[in-house]
C-alpha cells in the first residue's frame, strides 16, 4: 500500500472554550493567555460569537419553567440572562473586533445569527460596535459610520440572505427596527436564492401585521416577490392572515389579480387551502373580479377550487359576494355542481335549487348549471348518480364511472402552492337519486 494522504487540518474548538462561549463565561477567556480568538472556530467555522448567539437559553428556560407561577421572577431571570449575554459579546468584541464580520461555513455573520434568534439587544450592540459610536451614542453618527453599518447590514450568506431576511423569518419586530434604523429607505432588499424577499417571508408568518407595516412604512419601494411568481399577498393568503391582507393591500395597492406562474391568484390560494373566510372576504371586498379568474392548467376559478376541495363554507362565502361567478366553468366544461357531486355532498340536488350541508342556493344561475353537460357528456345529476350508485349496469354508466375515476385520479395530482388536492372518496351507498 502506498503512503496515505495526510488529513487536512480540521478546525475545532476546545471543549472548555466551546462551553464557555455557549454559556457566556468571560472568565475562561480572560484566564487564557495568548488566546487567538480570530482563529478559534468549530468545524462549521462558527466563531465564539456564533456559538454564543446560537445557544438556546436552556438555563433560563428551566428556571422560568419552575418559576412559571411567578411572572416577576421569570422577567428578572430573562433580563439577567440578556444582560449577561450582552456583556459577554461586548467584552469578546473588545478583545477581538474582527469577529464582528467573520462568517461561518454558511456565510453568516454574528449579526445573521442574532437576527435569526431574535436577540434585539445584541443586534443593537453589534451595530453600535460596527459604528464605533462614541459612548454608545447612535444618534450622532457620521456618514462614514452609517455607511460602515449599512455595509454590515447588507452582507449576504450563501443563500443570499441578509440579516433582515433572518429577522423576517424570526418575526421579531424589535430586531427589524434595529436593522432598519440606519438603512437607506431607497435600498432595494432583493430576494434570496429561494426567491424570497423579506416582505414575502414576513407575510408568510401568521400574525405579521406589525412587522409588515414597519417594512412597508420604512421603504419607498419594497420588493414583495416570492418563489414561483408569488407575491406577499399570496403568502398572506397561505398564512390565512386577514390583517396582513389588509396591510398589504393598503400599502401596496391592488395585488388581488396578480398571478403566480401557474395562474393562481391569492384568492385561489385561500379557496384551495380552506378555513380562510375572513381572507376571502377581504380579497373580494377589494376586487370582486378576482373570483372570475381561471388558472392556467384547468381554467379553475377560486369557487371551483373550493368545491373541488370540499370547502363548503368557502363556496358559500364566495357565492354570497359574487353569485354569478358560478357560471364560470373549467376547461372540461365542469361546473360548481359537478365538483360538489365529485365530493359526494349530501343531497346536493333539490326541486327548488341547489342545497348542501352548509349552503342553500336558489339562484337561476345555479339551476342552469344543473342542466349543463361537462366532460363525458354528463350533467351534475349524472355525476351524482354515477358516484353514489352501482345499480346502473348500462354500458354508458359503466363508461362514465371509469372516466370519473380516471379524471379524479388525475385531479388529485394537482397542487396549489405545494398543497395537494384532497383525496376523493367516492361513496357507493346504493342510494337511488332521480
Amino acid at each position: 500500500m502506498g503512503p496515505q494522504e495526510p488529513e487536512e487540518n480540521i478546525s475545532h474548538m476546545d471543549a472548555s472554550l466551546y462551553k464557555a462561549a455557549a454559556e457566556g463565561n468571560i472568565e475562561v477567556f480572560n484566564n487564557k493567555q495568548g488566546l487567538q480568538l480570530e482563529s478559534l472556530k468549530t468545524p462549521n467555522h462558527d466563531n465564539v460569537l456564533h456559538v454564543n448567539l446560537a445557544t438556546q437559553e436552556t438555563a433560563a428556560w428551566l428556571l422560568n419553567r419552575f418559576h412559571s407561577c411567578d411572572p416577576v421572577m421569570s422577567f428578572f431571570i430573562t433580563m439577567i440572562k440578556r444582560e449577561k449575554r450582552s456583556d459577554f459579546i461586548e467584552q469578546i468584541l473588545r478583545k477581538c473586533p474582527s469577529l464582528l464580520l467573520q462568517t461561518n461555513a454558511k456565510g453568516q455573520t454574528p449579526l445573521h445569527v442574532a437576527a435569526r434568534n431574535g436577540h434585539s439587544a445584541i443586534v443593537k450592540l453589534l451595530i453600535k460596535f460596527c459604528a464605533k459610536a462614541r459612548d454608545g451614542d447612535l444618534e450622532k453618527l457620521g456618514m462614514d459610520q452609517v455607511n460602515a453599518v449599512r455595509e454590515m447590514l447588507r452582507i449576504t450568506d450563501q443563500e443570499s440572505n441578509m440579516a433582515l431576511h433572518e429577522a423576517a423569518r424570526c418575526g421579531n419586530v424589535e430586531v427589524a427596527k434595529a436593522l432598519l434604523e440606519f438603512e437607506d429607505p431607497e435600498f432595494p432588499y432583493s430576494a434570496n436564492k429561494k426567491q424570497e424577499t423579506p416582505l414575502y417571508i414576513t407575510a408568510r408568518r401568521r400574525g405579521s401585521g406589525r412587522l409588515l407595516t414597519l417594512l412597508l412604512d420604512k421603504f419607498k419601494s419594497t420588493a414583495h416577490g416570492g418563489p414561483h411568481g408569488r407575491t406577499a399577498l399570496h403568502a398572506a393568503a397561505m398564512a390565512g392572515d386577514a390583517e396582513a391582507i389588509k396591510v398589504i393591500l393598503n400599502k401596496k395597492g391592488n395585488l388581488t389579480k396578480e398571478r403566480d406562474e401557474d395562474g393562481h391568484t391569492p384568492l385561489h390560494y385561500a379557496a384551495h387551502f380552506g378555513n380562510r373566510l375572513s381572507v376571502v372576504k377581504e380579497l373580494l371586498k377589494r376586487d370582486v373580479t378576482a373570483a372570475y379568474i381561471g388558472d392556467k392548467k384547468r381554467g379553475m376559478t377560486p369557487l371551483l377550487m373550493a368545491a373541488r376541495q370540499g370547502h363548503l363554507l368557502t363556496v358559500s362565502k364566495i357565492l354570497s359576494l359574487c353569485p354569478d361567478c358560478c357560471e364560470k366553468v373549467d376547461n372540461k366544461s365542469l361546473n360548481l355542481l359537478h365538483y360538489l357531486a365529485f365530493r359526494g355532498s349530501s343531497s346536493p340536488f333539490g326541486n327548488s335549487g341547489f342545497k348542501s350541508d352548509h349552503i342553500e342556493i336558489v339562484y337561476g344561475s345555479v339551476k342552469t348549471l344543473m342542466e349543463l353537460e361537462g366532460a363525458f357528456g354528463m350533467t351534475p345529476q349524472d355525476v351524482d348518480n354515477a358516484v353514489r350508485s352501482q345499480k346502473h349496469h348500462h354500458k354508458q354508466w359503466v363508461a362514465w364511472q371509469k372516466q370519473i375515476k380516471e379524471l379524479l385520479e388525475e385531479v388529485e395530482n394537482d397542487q396549489v402552492a405545494e398543497k395537494s388536492v384532497h383525496h376523493f372518496t367516492v361513496r357507493n351507498n346504493h342510494r337511488k337519486f332521480g
